[in-house]
């Protein structure tokens, strides 16, 4: 009975040992369990921010799909824009290249092409049309240098010069493309002006159409430039319409502009300098206008042609063509 008792007594104790070597370890377990709990809430977070960042991602390329897919669309558009401009180019060029020269009536024969009656939205219309020709020294050349360089020079070297050779031309321009049933007049000037062929003519007497160019083509373009002048012959004529060809503002003029207020510091009307500058030229313009242009009811319009030095010149002759319903072009050098 007592060995049994023993027994038992030895039983309790060693379960007792056991049960307390059992306790850390099962807070180890305890620890390693709640370290992978940890770890995988950590790696849910980052699944969800990195299953947000690809939210954002795919929202970002269908944005910048659909803005290239536009892109296209207008490029397409473009190319199809250009190939319409393309066609309508070519049947432009076609049209120029089937131009009809020059029909066997025409008094006035014009080199370039055809019977376009418009340059750049002018168009030479009117009754009784003057054609204002400026004839002094700075229309033989553009630059300043080669200007005087052929003051110096032969009347010959005048004549050739390239834009005076232009001049010619667009005054055969102009002649061949007037209104059939219109009156004409030719006036250059330079210091002085003269109406070539002694004033009106038909635009269909040719006859009197080669006088005049005959007329042109004796012209040495020399002297000063006085508006002025032009102005008063051309208005003696009573023309409905004066088309004024020249390549910048007055230099010269015949009123008594010493008693003028705004021409005291313009020494060169006062005969007191050989130079004027572009300030005194404004001025002068501005007083040939005032003292000597026609009236209302004669349309105006300017061909200028290019100078170096002048850049009053544009602003000046389009105020005064707007304000008689005419118009200012300043060509192309390739025209006509």
């Amino acid at each position: 009975m007592a060995s049994g008792l023993g027994a038992i007594i030895l039983v309790l104790i060693l379960v007792k040992q056991d049960v307390d070597r059992s306790s850390p370890e099962t807070e180890l377990l305890n620890a390693d369990l709640a370290r992978i709990e940890q770890q995988d809430a950590d790696l849910k977070r980052a699944i969800a921010s990195v299953d947000q960042d690809s939210l954002k991602a795919a929202a970002a390329i269908t944005k910048v799909q659909a803005k290239i897919s536009d892109v296209k669309s207008e490029l397409i558009q473009k190319s199809d824009q250009l190939s319409q401009k393309a066609l309508q180019l070519s049947a432009v060029k076609k049209t120029i290249k089937n131009a009809p020269k020059a029909k066997k009536d025409d008094v006035v024969r014009s080199d370039p092409g055809g019977e376009e009656d418009y340059i750049m939205g002018i168009k030479v219309e009117g009754k009784r049309i003057v054609f204002l020709i400026d004839s002094s020294a700075s229309m033989t050349d553009e630059k300043l240098i080669d200007i005087i360089r052929r003051k110096n020079s032969s009347a010959l070297e005048k004549k050739s010069g390239p834009k005076w050779k232009r001049t010619l031309r667009i005054v055969r321009w102009l002649l061949a493309r007037s209104p059939k049933s219109s009156q004409l007049a030719v006036v250059t000037f330079n210091k002085q002006a003269t109406a070539l062929g002694g004033g009106w003519f038909s635009s269909r007497d040719a006859a009197a159409l080669g006088t005049v160019q005959r007329d042109l083509n004796t012209l040495v373009p020399t002297g000063s430039t006085n508006l002025q002048r032009g102005l008063k012959k051309s208005v003696a004529l009573k023309p409905t319409d004066i088309y004024l060809v020249t390549d910048g503002l007055p230099t010269d003029g015949i009123s008594r502009y010493a008693s003028l207020n705004p021409f005291a510091a313009c020494g060169s009307l006062l005969g007191k300098s050989n130079n004027i500058s572009g300030l005194c030229r404004v001025k002068l313009f501005r007083q040939s206008v005032a003292d000597s242009a026609p009236g209302q009811g004669t349309k105006i319009n300017v061909i200028l042609l290019p100078i170096e030095g002048d850049p009053d010149a544009a602003p000046e002759y389009w105020r005064w063509t707007a304000a008689t319903g005419g118009l200012l072009i300043s060509p192309a050098s390739s025209w006509p």
